[in-house]
This record gives C-alpha cells, sequence and structure tokens, in this order.
C-alpha cells in the first residue's frame, strides 16, 4: 500500500477503524474473527490503527492490545479519550468528559487494556464545551511530556477550535467523518488542516455502508445499531438516498472497482493529506477496501462522483439532536 504522513510517521494511506469489531453496528465478533480480521489487515497492507477508550466499554482496546501486541512495531496506534460509557442512574449512557483529570486517567487505562508502554496517536474524541478546548489540549500535552503519548489528535472539531489546540501543541491529526455524502469538512477544516500540516483522518468513508451499495433498506439492522438513531437511515430518508445510486454503481462498474472501493478512491484523490479508516468485521471487506489503493480517478470521474451524491441531494441530517450537541464540526 502506498503511504502518507502523519506527523512524524509513514503509514499505509488507508488505515483501519477498529470499532465495528466490538461496537456501533452488529454484536461483537468473536476472538478468532476479530483476530482473523486485524492480522489479515496487516498482511493487507494497513499500519494505521484506530480504536477508542468509547468502543465497548474498552473492550475494543483490549482486542486490539491482545492480538496486535506480537505486531507492536508494525502499527502506529491510535485511540480516543474524552468519552466514555459509564452507568448512570442503572443504565449504561455515553459520556463526554473533557476534564483534565479524566483524560490522564483515561489515558493511563488505556494503556493498560492495549498492552503498551505508549500510544503513537491519542486524540480527543469529542470537545466537551464545558471546559476550555486549551485545557483538555494541555492535559494531552501532558502526556506526551510523561512519554504515554507520542502524538495528539482532535475528532469533530472545527477550524477554530483545531487552531485554539494547535496554539497549545502541534495537533498531529484531526478525525472527522467525511466521503461524499458528508461533506462538512469542505468548508473549512479541510484547509485548516492542509495549513496547519495536520493529518485528515476521515471516518465512516463509505457512508457507515451506505455507499458499499449492499443494503437495499435498514430493516434488517439490529437493535443496537448506531443507524437506526441516524436521520439518513430512516426508512423513508434511506429509500429516497438509494435513488442516488445507480449512477454511482455504474461509474464503478466502468471504472472496474466495487462502489466502496470506488468511495475511498474519492478521498484519496481529494487531498494528499488525507488518510480514510474503513472498518469492518469481515476480512474480505477489510481487504477490499485496501485494494482502493491501487484505483485511479481521472478528473472527469472526481467531478461526476461531486455531483452524484453530495449535501444537496442526501436526505436527512447526518446525526439526531443529542450526538449533533456533541460536536463542534461546521456545517451548512
Amino acid at each position: 500500500m502506498q503511504q502518507r504522513a502523519l506527523a512524524s510517521f509513514q503509514v499505509g494511506r488507508i488505515g483501519l477503524g477498529c470499532m465495528n469489531l466490538d461496537h456501533g453496528y452488529a454484536p461483537p465478533v468473536d476472538e478468532a474473527s476479530g483476530e482473523r480480521a486485524l492480522l489479515g489487515a496487516l498482511d493487507a497492507g494497513y499500519t494505521l490503527m484506530d480504536t477508542a477508550t468509547l468502543y465497548g466499554g474498552g473492550r475494543n482496546e483490549e482486542r486490539v492490545g491482545r492480538v496486535l501486541h506480537q505486531q507492536r512495531q508494525r502499527i502506529l496506534l491510535s485511540s480516543k479519550c474524552g468519552m466514555e460509557i459509564r452507568q448512570v442512574d442503572g443504565r449504561a449512557q455515553r459520556i463526554v468528559d473533557g476534564r483534565p483529570q479524566t483524560l490522564l486517567r483515561q489515558c493511563e487505562d488505556s494503556l493498560r487494556r492495549l498492552g503498551t508502554e505508549v500510544i503513537d496517536l491519542y486524540y480527543l474524541h469529542r470537545w466537551d464545551r464545558r471546559v476550555p478546548i486549551e485545557d483538555s489540549v494541555g492535559a494531552l500535552a501532558r502526556m506526551v511530556e510523561k512519554g504515554w503519548v507520542r502524538a495528539i489528535g482532535l475528532s469533530e472539531v472545527s477550524a477554530a477550535t483545531l487552531r485554539r489546540a494547535h496554539a497549545v501543541h502541534p495537533i498531529a491529526a484531526l478525525q472527522t467523518e467525511y466521503s461524499l455524502w458528508t461533506r462538512n469538512p469542505e468548508i473549512a477544516v479541510l484547509q485548516a488542516c492542509a495549513d496547519l500540516g495536520v493529518a485528515f483522518v476521515a471516518f465512516s468513508p463509505v457512508a457507515r455502508g451506505f455507499l458499499c451499495d449492499r443494503m437495499q433498506d435498514t430493516a434488517g439492522l439490529s437493535a443496537g445499531d448506531i443507524r437506526r438513531t441516524m436521520p439518513r437511515f430512516a426508512a423513508a430518508n434511506y429509500a429516497r438516498n438509494r435513488a442516488l445510486l445507480p449512477p454511482y454503481r455504474a461509474l464503478a462498474a466502468e471504472l472496474h472497482c466495487t462502489p466502496a472501493q470506488l468511495a475511498l478512491a474519492w478521498l484519496l484523490h481529494k487531498a494528499p493529506h488525507i488518510i480514510p479508516i474503513p472498518g469492518s468485521q469481515s476480512l474480505e471487506h477489510i481487504q477490499e477496501n485496501a485494494a482502493a489503493d491501487a484505483v485511479v480517478l481521472s478528473g472527469e470521474a472526481m467531478a461526476a462522483l461531486e455531483t452524484m451524491i453530495s449535501h444537496a441531494n442526501v436526505v436527512g441530517a447526518r446525526y439526531d439532536a443529542q450526538a449533533t450537541s456533541e460536536v463542534d464540526t461546521e456545517s451548512d
């Protein structure tokens, strides 16, 4: 796989989002399937592995640490703090907490679960607006000073917040959702990253499966699937969005690639500082995504894609009200 720069590192230009193995969409995979996916990803050329405190309440970090411990020198290990699952009044709830003492505790817990002495890239998963970004980033900077973390990142923040944070400590990477159907980064933050020398890590680059063109409707989503809370996946909206796919599907066939590969290739061609991190429970899909590295798109294909599927014709917001309140990203 071709390489891209992330801070002082060189990584495969497609990374692996490990969340899917334990969190978000389907029930967690068994131990053997998770090991097959992670080790198979290494063989396919992935070197950036992305997890978080939140995912599976820490189980995803434990899985990544357990499976990849012997491969530690082959990977750039990234995780996140500032958002976790807590029991509140007897119910498990997602909590955003950016207080320095919380972040430092979570980093110690992440190091233990990952079975490593240092995390290569550690993100603030969400900016807690009750805490100045300078204070949260200051805590991350202290982790660097302690030798717990090599580089720091932010997730789902605006260009203005990125610049404030970067003034406290260099930010190595900014992670947010970016795909043909989520174009918010194009408003300001993608350019801010280029200006500051910050890698842009694109999560959900195949639009949470939509651009894979495999799911005809949303009736089969499991009860805990996070897409059930997302307006774009509401039955009526999803049906209208599906109507955008025929010309997209046809272009993929014309270019001799799969729909998922076309989505990833579009991101790789957008700018040299973009690193998409698709995730999957299936090794076959992980290998398919890696092969997007070889897909070449002409200027005409890029232009066609950007009118086929965009914020101008996609129906529904990307998050519900609660999740929208937790992000700082620009919207048009």
